[in-house]
């Protein structure tokens, strides 16, 4: 149990790293990215 705590603990640690050290032209693309899917998730829903 305290072995795996350790390690999302870690896991988390290291994702927010990750994180910081992006650049925002990074973060701009993933946003772009994420703008285009869900434009793409609306088209799909059927309206009554």
């Amino acid at each position: 149990m305290g072995l795996r705590l350790l390690y999302l603990i870690f896991c988390r640690l290291l994702g927010c790293l990750l994180l910081l050290g992006r650049s925002t032209a990074v973060s701009n693309g993933e946003i772009l990215a994420l703008r285009h899917e869900v434009a793409v998730l609306r088209r799909q829903i059927e309206r009554p």
